[in-house]
């Protein structure tokens, strides 16, 4: 599944007008890497509950910030795992 959701945001942030063409596991979604905007992390969150019918709150968005990409899919699946709600690490 984190395949599966790795691939989507890759193709979201493709669709958004970001080179992802380097990125990797370990690329930081934010200004360490990717250097997702909170205006891109919305879309990218919003995009993703859309897809897998996860909710992310203000807080998640934050946290999502200082991730990388592996950190962010498998934070997605693990609320997948547990029908969309929080997990502990997030807070």
């Amino acid at each position: 599944m984190q395949e599966q959701i790795r691939a989507f945001v890759l193709a979201a942030l493709t669709e958004m007008n970001y080179d992802v063409s380097e990125v990797t596991g370990d690329t930081d979604l934010g200004p360490a890497g990717l250097d997702l905007e909170s205006l891109a992390l919305a879309d990218l969150s919003v995009q993703v509950e859309e897809e897998y019918g996860v909710r992310f709150e203000l807080d998640d968005m934050e946290h999502a910030a200082l991730m990388t990409l592996d950190e962010f899919t498998t934070y997605v699946a693990d609320r997948l795992a547990k029908g969309g709600e929080p997990v502990a690490s997030a807070s």
